[in-house]
């Protein structure tokens, strides 16, 4: 079994890292608690050197990004030049565009697009990774959906997940038997958490996801990077629920 490595997605603290001096405070609090693994998402603006220059700072293992869709597929150039200052091979995407969710050939058209930045992306060694919500698994017709789509009709070369346990169980999936269905496409697993009311996002280990089936799976599948992510519903605030659901996870990943 895989030992995975624990880290924040920095979405959960994007009101603390919208200026370089934030980030640079943020960064010291991760680094003290002994979190040197993280996402970015939800940074800035801040200059690519200057975020590069924070990651050299304080040693951070950048293990994937949430970059905008249009830059990736537009801008390819100057996205991998960014990901290479950061040290970081797995450049992600977020969400799927509004407007190719909601038709087959919708999605097509989305993986079309993909693909031809995809190409450029293998050739400098880098993944593409999509991270789902719960809209990927309604059905688009019959009983096919746009993860369907993705899994089928996209290359395994470089065309990877990075999965939401949380949004999957939303949508009504048993996420540790699903993300089997990814294996050897997935780089960065997203620990996340909710109650039965409402949805609501709370700290790991005090919802209702089975967070230790999803290591188990996850880790059995070769996955090397777990990292915790909370969109909202924080206790009192998000750098306490990051101490707090940080230690978490790195007790669960100790197995």
């Amino acid at each position: 079994m895989t030992k995975m490595k624990a880290g924040v997605q920095l979405y959960t603290l994007r009101e603390h890292i919208k200026t370089y001096e934030d980030t640079d405070r943020t960064f010291a609090f991760l680094n003290d608690m002994g979190a040197n693994v993280i996402q970015i998402s939800g940074i800035g603006p801040i200059p690519p050197e200057k975020v590069a220059e924070l990651v050299k700072k304080y040693n951070m293992d950048v293990c994937v990004t949430h970059t905008a869709f249009d830059r990736i597929a537009d801008d390819t150039e100057a996205v991998m030049k960014e990901h290479e200052m950061i040290g970081c091979d797995c450049i992600g995407v977020g969400s799927m565009p509004d407007k190719y969710r909601s038709s087959v050939e919708g999605v097509r058209e989305f993986i079309k697009i993909t693909g031809k930045a995809g190409e450029k992306l293998a050739g400098r060694g880098f993944k593409f990774a999509y991270h789902n919500h719960n809209f990927e698994f309604i059905p688009l017709t019959g009983n096919t959906n746009v993860m369907d789509i993705l899994l089928e009709e996209t290359p395994p070369e470089w065309f990877w997940f990075t999965p939401d346990i949380a949004w999957m169980q939303i949508a009504g999936y048993e996420p540790a038997e699903y993300i089997k269905k990814m294996k050897n496409r997935v780089k960065v697993l997203h620990f996340k958490d909710y109650t039965d009311e409402d949805f609501s996002f709370t700290e790991l280990g005090r919802g209702i996801v089975d967070l230790k089936a999803c290591y188990d799976a996850a880790a059995g599948m070769g996955v090397p990077y777990g990292v915790y992510e909370q969109d909202s519903g924080f206790a009192e605030n998000p750098l306490k629920s990051t101490g707090e659901s940080f230690e978490f996870l790195s007790g669960l990943l100790k197995g």
